[in-house]
């Protein structure tokens, strides 16, 4: 059974653990040695606490040729290798490739021809992942038969380019930096994708907790779809929604079971809660302040304290902010406290929502090196 093979994290070198150089991508003296931010304090959270196997493997272009001679590269490798070995961090394996990406070699990345340890079936390669900083390790991954995290700053503009590059299953997460390599791989993905079909509504939430904030709101009314992208944008939180309901009757079945699918969505993706702050609050905006302030505890509870004045702002009638909030503490299995004042009714909304996302943001915020539930009972 795939659970009695080992695991393996086959790593990338320059780029992924050490700064790879911008001039002639060579590190070949001791003053372009640098770290990664990060990379030794997670690699060693990661041999210290995960079975994984740690493979290096990486392409230096044209070693041992005169361009790049071994003795220059030898000194920085080793010093690279003691100071992670310094903090726990040994390699069970280092594979390089001298060859030049115009040879076209099978023993370069993409290519696994010098990994044939690996693939002869020892090796659960399906819950292995590869991780680098370029595109052609997402490709390794693909030819290895594992998953692969892409160190990039740029979160979606990488995604694109895997999209692009028809990788998007072999993907399991891009990383911004180090500390969310080491989130993903002790925590795992904060995902869900919630379906809710009645005969009043048929919705689809799609939600990352551990996103940026790209949103894609549709539910048919307008400030309402303004309202929901104030949560993902302000917390993080990717989040897609599509709603279609039966406005010819009114908006009331659209909001509240939005509100039921959302909070399922956002509770699937908690998990065990293991390593959340659990609580959060806040926030003031313009002439109008407001506290939310949420507790994932497991139990749900609204205190509302908000009112308004008009009847609708846009086409939402503001009776509904109240189900809305009420359906998603409910689903979501959170005690949900709101307080809002101020003189402009669409500001005192707004400001709620936006209170609601930075109050999702901090109480969803994982820290993976002290990954246990903040509770005395010992469940949530």
């Amino acid at each position: 059974m795939e659970t009695n093979k080992k695991k393996a994290l086959f790593i990338d070198r320059d780029g992924t653990i050490v700064v790879e150089p911008e001039a002639d991508e060579q590190v070949d003296s001791y003053e372009k040695l640098q770290f990664l931010p990060g990379v030794i304090t997670s690699l060693a959270f990661i041999a210290r606490t995960l079975d994984y196997e740690l493979v290096m493997v990486t392409n230096q272009d044209g070693l041992g040729t005169p361009a790049f001679p071994v003795e220059s590269f030898t000194g920085p490798h080793e010093l690279m290798l003691r100071t992670l070995e310094g903090e726990g961090v040994k390699f069970d394996d280092i594979i390089i490739d001298t060859t030049l990406e115009a040879d076209h070699q099978p023993t370069r990345k993409p290519g696994i021809a010098l990994l044939g340890k690996y693939t002869g079936g020892d090796y659960d390669l399906a819950g292995s992942y590869v991780i680098g900083d370029r595109l052609t390790d997402v490709e390794l991954a693909r030819n290895l038969g594992a998953r692969a995290i892409l160190l990039a700053p740029h979160v979606a503009q990488a995604r694109r380019a895997v999209a692009q590059a028809g990788l998007d299953a072999t993907l399991a997460v891009v990383a911004p930096h180090w500390q969310r390599v080491t989130d993903y791989l002790r925590g795992g993905q904060r995902t869900a994708h919630v379906q809710r079909y009645t005969k009043e509504t048929r919705i689809d939430v799609w939600l990352d907790l551990d996103g940026t904030g790209q949103c894609q709101v549709s539910t048919g009314i307008g400030f309402f779809d303004h309202m929901l992208d104030q949560i993902g944008r302000h917390s993080g939180i990717d989040l897609k929604i599509e709603c279609k309901g039966d406005l010819y009757v009114d908006e009331h079945h659209t909001i509240e079971d939005t509100g039921i699918a959302l909070g399922q969505a956002i509770y699937e993706a908690l998990g065990d809660k293991r390593g959340i702050e659990r609580y959060g609050f806040v926030l003031p905006m313009d002439d109008c302040h407001c506290t939310v302030a949420l507790d994932f505890g497991g139990r749900s509870w609204l205190v509302w304290d908000a009112r308004f004045r008009r009847e609708m702002i846009g086409h939402m009638p503001t009776e509904m902010f109240f189900h809305f909030f009420k359906s998603l503490s409910d689903s979501a299995r959170m005690n949900l406290y709101v307080s809002a004042r101020g003189d402009n009714e669409h500001h005192k909304i707004e400001c709620i929502f936006k209170g609601l996302a930075r109050a999702l943001k901090q109480a969803i915020r994982r820290d993976v090196f002290n990954y246990r539930l903040p509770t005395t009972k010992g469940a949530l």
